[in-house]
């Protein structure tokens, strides 16, 4: 089987998609599949082009010319690399990752001369809160392509049910497999569960500061609790300036010393973040996973999210709270959590770290996605070419 994963970018700037897609083609080459990855190049990519007698998964990452028509020249490159990998064999599935986007439309372009198989992963793109963003773009692309593009591919790709019964809800009716996305925990960091300083407590929000995330109602709900020996963390990227909005309602609030700015963390430093806080909150409007909220559990971090995102496994495993969206719906779960007595706290953590072992692991989703992509070769095996169903 050859998997040819497609995605516009693998930066480190792109965010949690990229990410996931790079995770995604280390551990299904880790299985034995025959993995390449078609993208853009980028200043930072999390998968470096491979060489000759390089280690699995193979990696182009196509260049971005500089000529006056770059945009047909790139998505010309992006085909023709596309075809040579993926029309090699019967036995090649491409996987395409995102929507909206040219690229997408020139993947299902290219699928559909080869009649070679195609999955895609919206990522959330079809959320109803990611809808509202853009709407008269994704509107007119919806018309021209991209209800299209979705109505022909051989499988959708879901994070969650959820997110599959949004995808419903548009009238999409080709199948959908559900595998969330993994987490991917580095070996060998020293387990030190929550160990800061006792006499100060921390809840963390570690993401993009954007304001689907939810900050703004994270800092009027903590205004209206003001809970002592608790501070509240915020690690992230900033984007398109919401940073400066959620420092301005600190200051109104008068919350400046129980918030305070890190930054953008990786690597070590990003987990021993979870690792150290008592609490994690993702006050967010949307999302279709929140890988976030995976990782924080596997480092023992009870949880707070929102109905935007798919966690209801936080109350049926008893490590988390998981709320409507709104300020007076977090403030209640917030009370409850800083209320708690720290044994408490250090249960549902231990709850949560089983979760994750048992649902959210990189190998038990690749295996996953394995499994969907036989699936899908059987079932192109035992069909005539399929028809393009009429939008």
């Amino acid at each position: 089987m050859r998997v040819v994963l497609t995605i516009s970018s693998v930066d480190r700037e792109a965010g949690g998609t990229s990410y996931a897609v790079a995770a995604m083609a280390r551990h299904l080459a880790a299985r034995g599949c025959d993995v390449a990855v078609v993208s853009f190049e980028s200043d930072q990519p999390l998968l470096e082009a491979s060489r000759e007698g390089g280690d699995p998964p193979f990696v182009t990452l196509v260049e971005r010319a500089t000529s006056p028509w770059p945009p047909w020249e790139n998505l010309s490159r992006f085909a023709e690399t596309l075809r040579d990998l993926a029309g090699k064999g019967s036995e090649t599935i491409i996987h395409d990752n995102g929507l909206w986007l040219p690229v997408n439309h020139c993947v299902a372009r290219v699928a559909r001369s080869l009649r070679c198989p195609r999955v895609v992963s919206p990522h959330g793109m079809l959320e109803p809160w990611s809808l509202d963003q853009g709407a008269w773009k994704k509107k007119a692309a919806w018309w021209l392509y991209q209800k299209r593009d979705l109505r022909t591919a051989d499988t959708l790709i879901a994070t969650a049910e959820q997110e599959a019964q949004n995808i419903r809800a548009l009238g999409v009716d080709c199948p959908i497999a559900i595998a969330p996305n993994g987490v991917d925990r580095p070996d060998g960091l020293a387990s030190s569960g929550n160990a800061g300083d006792a006499s100060e407590r921390t809840a963390l929000f570690l993401s993009r500061i954007h304001k689907k995330k939810g900050l703004l109602n994270l800092v009027d709900a903590w205004e209206s609790l003001r809970p002592e020996g608790w501070r509240v963390v915020i690690a992230g990227p900033d984007e398109d300036g919401h940073k400066a909005e959620v420092e301005r309602r600190i200051a109104a609030h008068g919350l400046g010393e129980a918030f305070s700015f890190v930054g953008p963390v990786e690597g070590k430093g990003k987990w021993r973040l979870y690792e150290r806080a008592d609490l994690f909150v993702l006050p967010t409007h949307s999302e279709n996973f929140g890988i976030v909220v995976a990782e924080a559990l596997s480092c023992g971090t009870p949880v707070i999210t929102t109905k935007g995102a798919p966690w209801q496994d936080l109350e049926t495993y008893e490590c988390g709270w998981w709320v409507e969206v709104g300020v007076e719906p977090l403030a209640g779960a917030l009370d409850e959590a800083i209320h708690l007595p720290a044994t408490k706290r250090e249960n549902m953590g231990e709850w949560g770290k089983e979760l994750v072992e048992q649902k959210y692991t990189w190998p038990q989703v690749a295996a996953k996605l394995e499994e969907t992509y036989t699936a899908v070769l059987d079932e192109s095996r035992n069909e005539v070419p399929r028809t393009l169903r009429s939008s």
